[in-house]
This record gives structure tokens, sequence and C-alpha cells, in this order.
């Protein structure tokens, strides 16, 4: 799903206009990253955490020259972690695993029945 399928789709539940949707999911996508970027935590309840943590510093290997190191720097990364109610939907879509899948639709994995 793109920014744009989600401003259509949620045009089209709410009646507003997809421009006045798209500046507020657009301006929401903008204070998430201000945030981060300052090193704070969005939490989004029933959805999930986002948090600025610093990857230390490490030495990783060139593929084409496996016999040098390559020292990578301590950088910093966005990690997410997903709600409770989230991870327990896409679980749901485990191939192998009980019930339906969070879509209503059989599994990829699962052979269709003619």
């Amino acid at each position: 799903m793109t920014k744009r399928d989600l401003v259509v789709r949620i045009s089209e539940e709410t009646g507003l206009i997809q421009e006045q949707v798209l500046s507020v999911v657009q301006r929401t996508l903008d204070y998430i990253s201000e945030a981060l970027a300052k090193g704070e935590t969005i939490e989004l309840r029933n959805f999930g955490v986002f948090e600025m943590k610093i990857r230390k510093a490490r030495i990783g290997r060139n593929p084409n020259s496996p016999e040098k190191d390559v020292p990578i720097p301590p950088r910093a990364i966005v990690k997410f972690k997903p709600g409770k109610e989230m991870r327990d939907a896409v679980l749901r879509l485990t191939p192998g695993q009980p019930g339906p899948s969070a879509s209503g639709l059989a599994s990829p994995a699962a052979p269709v029945k003619a």
C-alpha cells in the first residue's frame, strides 16, 4: 500500500476531499519523522512504537575481498516494534498457523480447492 492508496481509501470512507486527507497524512508523517530526528520515541497505541537507536560500531567484510576488514561506524537507526493487535494479525499470516488470515482470504501457501 502506498501513501496515495491510503489517502484514496480514507477519502472514500470519510467523504473528505483527497487533498485534505493528503495534508493530514503528510503532516502526521512529518511530525513522526521530526520527533524521531530529535531522538524521541513515538508510541501509537494498538499500532506500535517507533524509536531511534544507535547501532554500535562493528567490523564488516567486503564480499568481493573477504580478507579485508571494513570498519562500520556507529549510526542512528529507526526501530519499529509492532503493537499486540498488529503482531497477532501478522502472525495469522504465517503458513501452517491455524485460523483465518487477517484479510479473511485463504493464505497464499494454502491449496485452493475447485
